[in-house]
């Protein structure tokens, strides 16, 4: 194969859907160049990479991001120079090995992500193809479209309410990305009269990821809201939750509501919701460390073809990943680039989910960009699902705007 080789890499701050900086990568070739931008998230799991912060409590609150970007500039680019943007494995190995570390805190997982995603733009546009196009050559699969998990009503970390659960999807049962845009936002706009009417203007402000944050406190209410719209259309549409359990987690209890539920109460209240809901997945409904209830719950969610999805339990990481196939713990796993922090490991955590059956949804994270890598990165892999928030907001909308727009070169 030819080689197109690296000439500089550069990056700068950019600032993220919360107003925090995050990093923005430049990777020049001769001809062409790669950008990626990283995301951040609010509610993360302990095992993910390490997100290299600046600690200046007198710049952005301590949350710059210069000393990853000095990482990059003075680290990685020169090592990089000179090599293949083709040489993916190779590149990401040598920034895992330049690191040194279990989680990435010497260069920043943030910095090796953002170079990382970079040279396969870069790779990408060398050879003249969507992004998809050239991702879907690390997997052996045939690309499809995605279905899209909305997340329309926003608790946990991710809103100013007193909501435990984080999030509350609703996931059309169409690859039409047409039809499930046009559905999706359908039932926002009817979801906002509803909950303005019943809970008052307030509530209709919308948290980190686009969704509504109605002043509601009984976990199980947003479910019947939601299950009270879509049941009324003739789109067959299922609901799905991330818990994000761990955000609530407090000395081996589970506070909901102000109650202290004992672990066999939450499974039992995931059983009842199973039950009563049309659903298709429930994410991280335990804490992170929690297998063995994960498998519980699996057992019992299997029966009703319900995915019990890892991501605080798996974050991304395929030694994780391996650890809860064994235990059975999971049927679904969250993918989300920025918990590893590079391609090769993400690359390598779906392939080795795929091969043992668990379905993958691809994810963006609370604090985003504009960068619509993950929608490619969803096509290429033959994701079952991918997260991108509600239908609104410039971040969250860019992602859904590229699968539209390779729902169309699809077809």
């Amino acid at each position: 194969m030819f080689k197109i080789l690296i000439k500089n890499i550069s990056a700068k701050e950019i600032l993220d859907s919360r107003g925090n900086p995050t990093l923005e990568v430049s990777l020049w070739t001769e001809n062409f160049c790669g950008v990626a931008a990283v995301p951040s998230g609010a509610s993360t799991g302990k095992y993910e990479a390490a997100e290299l912060r600046d600690g200046d409590k007198n710049r952005f609150n301590g949350l710059g991001v210069k000393k990853a970007i000095q990482n990059i500039e003075k680290i990685i680019a020169p090592k990089l120079n000179g090599m293949s943007v083709f040489d993916q494995v190779k590149i990401d190995n040598l920034m895992k090995k330049m690191d040194g570390t279990k989680n990435k805190s010497r260069l920043g997982g943030n910095a090796m992500l953002g170079v990382s995603l970079a040279v396969a733009r870069a790779a990408a546009a060398s050879k003249n193809q969507p992004l998809y196009k050239y991702l879907g050559n690390f997997f052996n699969v045939k690309p499809q479209m995605p279905r899209l998990y909305m997340n329309l009503i926003n608790g946990g970390k991710h809103a100013n309410n007193d909501l435990a659960f984080q999030e509350y999807h609703i996931v059309p049962e169409t690859n039409d990305m047409e039809k499930a845009l046009e559905f999706g936002t359908a039932v926002f706009r009817e979801l906002k009269k509803a909950v303005i009417k019943k809970y008052g203007k307030l509530s209709a402000n919308i948290g980190d990821e686009g969704g509504l944050v109605p002043d509601i406190t009984d976990a199980e209410e947003p479910l019947k809201i939601l299950w009270s719209i879509v049941k009324m259309s003739n789109v067959k549409c299922y609901l799905a939750l991330d818990v994000a359990a761990n955000s609530f987690y407090e000395k081996g209890k589970y506070i909901i509501n102000n109650k202290k539920l004992k672990t066999e109460d939450l499974l039992n209240l995931y059983k009842n919701l199973i039950k009563r809901y049309p659903m298709v997945s429930i994410e991280d409904p335990f804490h992170e460390e929690d297998f063995d209830n994960f498998a519980r719950l699996r057992e019992f969610a299997d029966k009703f073809k319900v995915k019990i999805v890892g991501d605080d339990l798996t974050v991304t990481n395929p030694e994780r990943i391996k650890q809860a196939i064994k235990k059975g713990s999971i049927s679904g796993i969250i993918i989300k680039p920025n918990q590893i922090g590079t391609l090769t490991e993400v690359i390598e955590a779906i392939k080795i989910s795929q091969k043992n059956n668990i379905t993958c949804i691809v994810s963006h994270r609370s604090g985003e960009t504009n960068d619509d890598f993950i929608s490619d990165l969803a096509v290429a892999s033959g994701a079952f699902g991918i997260k991108a928030g509600a239908p609104i907001r410039g971040e969250r909308v860019a992602k859904y705007n590229r699968l539209w727009e390779i729902n169309r070169g699809l077809k």
